[in-house]
């Protein structure tokens, strides 16, 4: 296995739009398992193709606390929402902001498997919030997306400077 580099806002590339995935294979499988890899190291509960710059509809994730349930989907779809519900959401590719996002209270997603096998998940709380979140990033929108104009120019000002600071500085 191996950790993928994560992409960070304001990249271009975390705009784009996945396609389905179509061929079910070895190769989608490492991919997964790779993902998890990263996800895991980040530390993270969730990460999208999209954001490792593999532009396929897949997400895995993990919200248990032993860090021990993980959960891939292929190509999913939200067949059913209702409620609502506010999380303070983070994300691998905004590192250090957090903000409030309102997402439906309870899910049904359909997916597939990595062996292209279909099935439905009901999901609620923390495990719906982060399918939705992760979903989003499949067609290229990230929850500062959510956020008005300016706190997201402010977060993407505050995550440029954190960037600056973090570059080694050249000797003379």
């Amino acid at each position: 296995m191996a950790k993928l580099e994560i992409l960070e806002f304001p990249d271009p590339r975390l705009r784009t739009k996945a396609v389905p995935v179509t061929a079910f294979d070895a190769d989608l499988e490492r991919l997964a398992a790779d993902m998890l890899e990263t996800m895991y190291a980040a530390p993270g509960i969730g990460l999208a193709a999209t954001q490792v710059n593999v532009h396929r509809q897949l997400l895995v994730l993990d919200v248990s606390e032993t860090r021990n349930e993980p959960h891939v989907l292929v190509n999913p779809r939200i067949v059913h929402a209702e409620g609502h519900q506010v999380y303070q959401e983070g994300c691998l590719s905004v590192p250090g902001i957090f903000a409030d996002v309102e997402r439906a209270g309870t899910i049904r997603v359909r997916a597939q498997g990595v062996d292209g096998q279909f099935f439905e998940q009901d999901a609620e709380g923390l495990l719906a919030v982060c399918i939705q979140h992760e979903m989003d990033h499949l067609i290229g929108k990230l929850f500062v997306d959510y956020l008005s104009p300016l706190k997201r120019e402010i977060v993407r000002r505050r995550l440029e400077k954190a960037r600056r600071q973090a570059e080694p500085q050249a000797v003379a």
